[in-house]
């Protein structure tokens, strides 16, 4: 069992590294895909992510929900900027606005998770489904919660491969982020 979860997870983790270097290359950011969740294979993230592979979906979850936490998490999102959570600090009355490329690569990232983990159930509609439910309950700051979810909002109208280009992300991005940082959320 824990072969077939080793080598299944090496799997997972690997085609969706891959995805999600598609997706920023697709998007002019084709480094940021390269070094994309480089610490799923530290020894912390990849065993515990091993112990809970389910193939389905993130094992983080399955560990949250066995023992109350994920230690892979708290590593985790401690060390890619592309994740919400690494963007929150409580100690500051308003939270600074996700870099750009960071902000794509957030997307790029969601996208290629729904993708491998649904297979042919994957629906554009998936992704928005998935960020209203659980993506976009963290205190971040509002414009980017409010950029990932137009972008995902494009891609039920229109597909991912509508907002996987630099100058729709760019124009997006500018638009709510940019243009409005003056309001102070």
């Amino acid at each position: 069992m824990l072969i077939k979860n080793f080598f299944g997870h090496l799997w997972v983790i690997t085609k969706h590294k891959w995805r999600v270097f598609l997706n920023c290359s697709r998007c002019g950011i084709p480094f940021q895909g390269i070094v994309h969740d480089l610490s799923k294979f530290s020894p912390t993230e990849f065993f515990e992510s091993v112990k809970y592979y389910q193939g389905n979906r993130s094992p983080i979850g399955a560990c949250r929900r066995a023992t109350g936490k994920s230690l892979a998490w708290l590593h985790h999102k401690g060390r890619n900027k592309h994740h919400i959570e690494y963007w929150i600090d409580t100690d500051l009355e308003h939270q600074p606005l996700m870099p750009y490329k960071y902000a794509v690569e957030c997307i790029c990232d969601k996208l290629a998770a729904t993708r491998t983990y649904l297979g042919k159930s994957y629906t554009y509609d998936k992704p928005l489904w998935h960020f209203r439910t659980y993506g976009n309950k963290v205190p971040a700051n509002p414009k980017t919660i409010e950029f990932i979810d137009a972008v995902f909002c494009d891609v039920e109208k229109h597909g991912d491969r509508y907002v996987l280009k630099k100058s729709y992300l760019k124009e997006k991005y500018r638009e709510i982020c940019l243009d409005k940082e003056s309001d102070k959320q």
